[in-house]
This record gives structure tokens, C-alpha cells and sequence, in this order.
């Protein structure tokens, strides 16, 4: 096993000597920093960095580094995040009937292709119970409508609180989430089928039919309480023709879904994802 590491993400307002202040805060406490990278939106005037360093050797134990990180970033005005490497987090998947997402993510996770823990799955449809029994997750359906849902919401956040969960991901759960529960619970991941912002809202491959598209493509955002809209992690596509019938490019869209959706769980657990205002930088 490597060696634990701890990760801080964090934009404030540009000005100088940012890296040399952010850097020197590790060096001068001991740490060995394995991964730097930064980016400036010049647009926004933010700077915005990922950190990482080994814990091996570092002075601060881990309750310390916090505190201590925080008379830095006070002054300037900073938003930060600080991770641990050997923290498991511990992921609901949330579905409706369709399972390839799910099942994809899944056998990424039996082949130790990310780190974390998946305890629960959230259905608004029965359908896909056997997949969560077969796989020892445990299974709640609750179904979900516009007259129910703050009351259904309500039990899907207990639900959240009693199984420790660290972040949602929407595997296809076709529900958009309410202004109030993004505010308990923003760590949600969902996947789109169609290249985000065209083709918004449901059946976007028919869309996609009657435009004539030469690409399809699929994107992985963090939810918000708009349709389709909140932070992009990531994007992929694939050419299709004048050839492809519907199913064809439902076909080939799944395909991407997949794999759009993996890497975006993927970058979120290995914290490289630093959102500020309703975009991301991507650290990878």
C-alpha cells in the first residue's frame, strides 16, 4: 500500500506569491509534496490549486492541519478543502429501471478501480432490487412524484444520514432533485444522456434524431436544482451517421454514459474536482 496523502483544494482571489505561500505552509511543517497543480480564471480573477503531499514525516498531526491551514487562508479570503487519502468514502447509488450505468459502476468497484464503500442504492422504481441483493447492497424504493416528494425526500435524506453516505450519484434516477434537498446534501453526481447544454430535459437522442446530429455525446455534472445545468466534470462523444436509426445512437450512448459517469465518480473520489461558481477545474 502507498503511504497516506492529504489533498487541499482551494480558490481565492489572485495576487502574488499564492504558490510560494500555499507551498511553503507544507515544506515548513515537513511534508514532501508529491502533486501541484494550479489554474487562474482570469475572467473571475480567482486562482484556484490542488495540493497534495505525504503524511509520512508531516510535523501536524491530522486534527492540526486544519486549524493551522485556516490562519493562512482567512487573510485571503479562501475557500478550501482538505481530504485524506485513506478516508473511504461511501457512495448511494440512486436508479429508476434502466441498469447499465449502475452495473458498470459497480464492476468498476469489485475491480478496485476506485475506493470507496457502496452501501445503499435508492430506487424510485422496484426493478433493480435483485441487482442491489445480488450484490449485498441494501435496497430502498421509494417512489417519488411531484405530490410526494418532500415527504420522500425527507426519507431519502435520513436514509443518507443513517448510512453515513458521502456522496449520490444519480446512475440514471430520471428525478430532478428540490432547491431544499441540494441544500442538505450537494454532493450528487448524475449522469446526462446528450452532450450538456443541447439537447436538455428528457428523450435527447430523439432530439438528436431530428437534428441530423453527426456526434452524440454524454455528460457528467453535479446536480442542482435546475434541469441539466449544474457543474460539467465530464464530457465524451462519439460520431454517428445518417445511417444510425434512434436505437442506434441510444445504443452508442450508453456506451458513453458508462464511461462518462465512471471517470466522473472517479475524479470526485480522488478529490480532483474543485467547483467554484457553476463550473469546475479538473485537476488531473
Amino acid at each position: 500500500m502507498t503511504s497516506p496523502t492529504a489533498t487541499l483544494l482551494i480558490s481565492c482571489p489572485d495576487q502574488r506569491g499564492l504558490v510560494a505561500k500555499f507551498a511553503n505552509f507544507i515544506y515548513s511543517n515537513g511534508g514532501n509534496i508529491i502533486h501541484a497543480d494550479q489554474h487562474t480564471d482570469f475572467a473571475s480573477g480567482l486562482f484556484l490549486t490542488r495540493l497534495e503531499w505525504q503524511l509520512e514525516g508531516f510535523n501536524l498531526p491530522r486534527e492540526l492541519i486544519a486549524p493551522a491551514f485556516n490562519a493562512i487562508a482567512k487573510p485571503l479570503s479562501a475557500k478550501w478543502e482538505l481530504h485524506f487519502s485513506d478516508t473511504v468514502p461511501r457512495i448511494a447509488i440512486w436508479v429508476s429501471k434502466q441498469e447499465h450505468c449502475l452495473l458498470d459502476l459497480i464492476w468498476r468497484h469489485r475491480a478496485k478501480e476506485f475506493a470507496a464503500e457502496i452501501p445503499l442504492m435508492i430506487g424510485n422504481h422496484p426493478h433493480l432490487k435483485e441487482v442491489a441483493e445480488q450484490f449485498d447492497i441494501d435496497y430502498h424504493h421509494i417512489p417519488i412524484n411531484k405530490d410526494n416528494k418532500p415527504e420522500q425526500e425527507a426519507k431519502q435524506l435520513e436514509l443518507l444520514r443513517q448510512y453515513n453516505i458521502d456522496l449520490v450519484v444519480l446512475a440514471k434516477y430520471m428525478q430532478i432533485l428540490s432547491t431544499d434537498f441540494i441544500a442538505k446534501f450537494p454532493q450528487v453526481i448524475n449522469i446526462h444522456h446528450s452532450f450538456l447544454p443541447a439537447f436538455v430535459g428528457a428523450n435527447p437522442y430523439h432530439q438528436a434524431f431530428e437534428r441530423g446530429v453527426k456526434i452524440i455525446g454524454a455528460t457528467a455534472h453535479y446536480a442542482n436544482s435546475d434541469l441539466d445545468a449544474g457543474p460539467i466534470i465530464e464530457q465524451d462523444v462519439v460520431r454517428v451517421s445518417h445511417r444510425d436509426k434512434v436505437e442506434d445512437l441510444i445504443r452508442k450512448g450508453k456506451d458513453l454514459e458508462r464511461v462518462v459517469l465512471a471517470r466522473a465518480v472517479r475524479l470526485h473520489l480522488q478529490n480532483r474536482v474543485l467547483v467554484y461558481g457553476n463550473r469546475t477545474v479538473v485537476f488531473e
